[in-house]
C-alpha cells in the first residue's frame, strides 16, 4: 500500500511539473508553431515577405500561430524542401515551383522562356485559367499556393556581354529550369545545374563564367562581385520564374477554418507588396551593378523577339512534345 501511495504522489508531482513547465517551452497552450523555410538571404525581399506574413498572422491568430523562418538553406537544402513540404515536415517555403520539375515536370511551365513579358503579367496568373490550373496540379502534389509571387531575372557573364542568343555558344552557363538549360544547349552554351545560392562560388571558381537567375539573387547573393557584364531585365527580360509562398497541404488541412482565414487574408494583403518587390528589384539590381563597375546593358524588344524566336523553336516545342499536357500549358499561359 505504501509503495502505491508512493507511486501516486510521484506521478501526480510527475503530471503538475509537466504542466508547470510547458509554457518554458516557447508553445503556449493550444497554440501551433510553425516551420518556413527558404533558400534566400535575409536581406532579400523573399525573406522580408515571411518576416511580414510572420507578423501578420501571429497577430490575426493572437498567438495561436506562430512561426520560425529559416532562411539561407538552413534547414532545407533548396531542392530538398519540395520532399519535405509533400511529407508534412516542412509547413511554408517560398519556393521556385520549376525545381520541383524533376518529380511535377508541368512545373516547368512557370520557368518557361519568354512565356510572359513582366512580372505583373505572372501575377495576373492567379485570376487566369493558368494560374488556376499551376494551383490545381500543386495542390495534388502536395503544396497549396498561397501568394504568387514572380521575379525576373538578368543576365551576368565574364569576359564578354551576352545580348543575343548567339552569344552564348561556348559559355559555361547557370540555366535554372530545364526548358532554359534546353534552349541555352541547343544555343551552344555548357549547362551546369545548381540552385542560386551556388553561384557566386561556381563563378568565383570557374565551374561558371555565365549565369541567369533573379534580380533578387543578383543583389542579395553579390554576384555583382563576380561578373563583367549584366543584361538588365529593367526593360525587358526573357527569364521569369513563379517562386511563390506555398503551404504543405498535409499542414493545410490540419488547420481549423478561423486559422485558414486569418492565413489567406494576410497573402492577399501581401501580394501588392510582392509585385512592388519583384518590379522595385529589376531598377535596383542595374544601379547596384553600375556601382560595383559592372557594364549593364538594358534589353531591347528587339532583342527578346529574338530570344523568344529561339524559345518557341527548342523549349516550347520540347516541352508539348515531352510533358504531358505540356501543350495545353502552354496554351492556357498565351491566352490573354
Amino acid at each position: 500500500m505504501r509503495k502505491l501511495c508512493g507511486f501516486t504522489v510521484f506521478w501526480g508531482l510527475l503530471v503538475t511539473l509537466s504542466l508547470v513547465l510547458m509554457p518554458m517551452h516557447g508553445v503556449y497552450a493550444g497554440s501551433k508553431t510553425l516551420k518556413i523555410s527558404h533558400q534566400f538571404a535575409e536581406s532579400d525581399v523573399r525573406h522580408q515577405i515571411c518576416v511580414a506574413f510572420k507578423k501578420k498572422v501571429e497577430e490575426a491568430t493572437k498567438g495561436q500561430l506562430k512561426f520560425l523562418i529559416y532562411p539561407s538553406a538552413s534547414l532545407y537544402k533548396p531542392k530538398a524542401q519540395y520532399e519535405a513540404l509533400k511529407k508534412g515536415v516542412l509547413d511554408f517555403s517560398v519556393f521556385p515551383l520549376a525545381y520541383a520539375s524533376g518529380k511535377v515536370p508541368a512545373f516547368d511551365i512557370t520557368l518557361m522562356p519568354c512565356i510572359i513579358s513582366s512580372v505583373k503579367e505572372g501575377m495576373d496568373w492567379r485570376n487566369r485559367p493558368i494560374g488556376k490550373e499551376v494551383e490545381a496540379i500543386a495542390e495534388k502534389s502536395g503544396m497549396k499556393i498561397l501568394i504568387w509571387l514572380w521575379y525576373a531575372g538578368g543576365i551576368g557573364s565574364k569576359g564578354k556581354p551576352i545580348i543575343l542568343p548567339e552569344d552564348v555558344k561556348g559559355f559555361k552557363m547557370r540555366a535554372a529550369g530545364k526548358q532554359f538549360e534546353y534552349m541555352l544547349n541547343k544555343a551552344g552554351a555548357s549547362i551546369t545545374s545548381m540552385p542560386s545560392s551556388e553561384i557566386y562560388t561556381a563563378l568565383q571558381t570557374g565551374v561558371l563564367d555565365a549565369c541567369l537567375t533573379s534580380s533578387t539573387s543578383f543583389i542579395s547573393y553579390r554576384l555583382y562581385e563576380q561578373l563583367d557584364y549584366f543584361n538588365s531585365p529593367e526593360k525587358y527580360s526573357i527569364w521569369f520564374m513563379a517562386e511563390p509562398l506555398v503551404v504543405s497541404m498535409k499542414t493545410w488541412n490540419k488547420l481549423s477554418a478561423e486559422e485558414k482565414a486569418a492565413i489567406e487574408k494576410a497573402a492577399r494583403e501581401l501580394e501588392k507588396k510582392g509585385l512592388e518587390d519583384s518590379v522595385g528589384a529589376n531598377h535596383e539590381v542595374s544601379r547596384v551593378m553600375k556601382e560595383h563597375g559592372v557594364k549593364v546593358h538594358a534589353m531591347t524588344m528587339d532583342e527578346w523577339k529574338k530570344w523568344k524566336d529561339l524559345a518557341v523553336k527548342t523549349s516550347w516545342k520540347h516541352f508539348a512534345e515531352k510533358v504531358k499536357n505540356g501543350q495545353k500549358l502552354l496554351d492556357l499561359a498565351r491566352q490573354k
